[in-house]
């Protein structure tokens, strides 16, 4: 079993930047993806970005170049570096590790609350 655990979240400015981690830890498989997604109460939750242990990665339409997605295998560590954050960008981030081949399996964190307000 994979355990998910986001930190990095918090209050900032319009403009400003914050870096969201991601830790896993447990029974974690190769070929795995691991994402971004965000979700604001009553919403669907969005995709945000995601990076394949190859490193190929894919982002959401909205971000326009504001994000960076990042994964460290040997550390089990995904980042997402926000910058130029706006007041849309506010809501709960999820990070999410899934694999797609056989055995098969999907992994999310409880969310970290992302604020961005004057």
């Amino acid at each position: 079993q994979v355990h998910l655990v986001e930190s990095g979240g918090g209050l900032v400015q319009p403009g400003g930047s914050l870096t969201l981690t991601c830790a896993a830890s447990g029974a974690i498989p190769g070929a795995t993806v691991m994402g971004w997604f965000r979700q604001t109460p009553g919403n669907e939750r969005e995709f945000v970005a995601s990076v394949s242990s190859g490193g190929t990665t894919k982002y959401g339409d909205v971000l326009k170049g504001r994000f960076t997605i990042s994964r460290n295998n040997y550390k089990n560590t995904l980042d997402l570096q926000m910058n130029n954050l706006k007041p849309e960008d506010t809501d709960v981030y999820y990070c999410k590790m899934s694999r797609a081949v056989t055995p098969t399996m999907t992994a999310w964190g409880q969310g970290i609350q992302v604020t961005v307000s004057s």
